[in-house]
């Protein structure tokens, strides 16, 4: 496991995340009933303003996140978190498990009135899951947390669309996903975003709730690219490519003046 982000001597780090209150790991065992392993632990105190989660199939991206961006709302009155991902379906799943663990606070679920997929805390505080189109997210602003779900599968255009909404509050951004290919600006933030990003990483070896058999016939099944891929946490190219993408970029440059006809 990766974990952590390194920083030049003297460079200004970035300020934490807002939002005080108790330990969010202590407060998910205590409040929730979420027994985090070591790695979701430290992954919920973490107060990074950039964070980058690359870990395997099924370790619990998205609940211990959802944990986390609730935490953010019940402790940062007023706030507004927004949930990019894929699909409306993937950020409807995501709200839904903020709202199962909203329930377990005593607090009623209910929407804000005005978004389809989101969740309203009574000290006003906002959850709402946006679809994947780039065309239909704009209009947010003052976000104080944004994720997204299953980064690597997110187009870049929606991506480049969301981002802006921190612009005022000076918001988190946090990135989530298994690996899909040397592709992506989740790729490209995993390989060159810089010191800003804390990255953590987690393969399925590392994930206590994997059995080692269900692993070795995940590897048998899918084959070594793949298996590296889905449970590993490997950028891998695509096998059946001609080109290798590094290869390609490498080719670009905007050292030359373009051609003028």
């Amino acid at each position: 496991m990766i974990y952590g982000k390194m920083h030049r001597t003297g460079k200004r780090r970035r300020p934490a995340a807002r939002g005080g209150g108790p330990d969010a790991a202590d407060w998910a065992r205590e409040k929730l009933g979420l027994e985090a392993d070591a790695a979701q632990a430290r992954v919920l105190r973490t107060k990074g303003k950039r964070v980058i989660l690359n870990c395997t199939r099924q370790w619990g991206k998205s609940t211990v996140t959802a944990a986390k961006a609730l935490h953010h709302a019940a402790t940062t009155a007023g706030s507004l978190t927004i949930v990019a991902s894929p699909s409306a379906r993937q950020s409807a799943e995501f709200v839904r498990k903020a709202v199962t663990f909203a329930r377990r606070l005593g607090m009623r679920a209910r929407s804000d009135g005005s978004q389809a997929i989101s969740l309203v805390l009574p000290n006003g505080s906002r959850i709402v899951g946006i679809p994947g189109r780039a065309a239909t997210v704009r209009g947010f602003s003052a976000v104080s947390l944004l994720i997204v779900d299953e980064a690597a599968r997110v187009d870049d255009e929606l991506y480049q669309t969301v981002r802006p909404m921190l612009a005022v509050s000076d918001g988190a951004l946090w990135l989530m996903s298994t690996p899909n290919g040397k592709q992506g600006f989740f790729w490209e933030t995993w390989e060159k975003g810089g010191e800003d990003w804390e990255r953590v990483r987690v393969t399925a070896e590392e994930c206590p709730r994997i059995p080692q058999s269900f692993l070795e016939e995940e590897r048998r099944t899918m084959g070594e690219a793949m298996y590296a891929q889905e449970y590993g946490c490997e950028f891998r190219n695509a096998e059946r490519g001609v080109f290798d993408p590094e290869v390609v970029a490498a080719a670009f440059t905007d050292e030359v003046e373009p051609l003028r006809i």
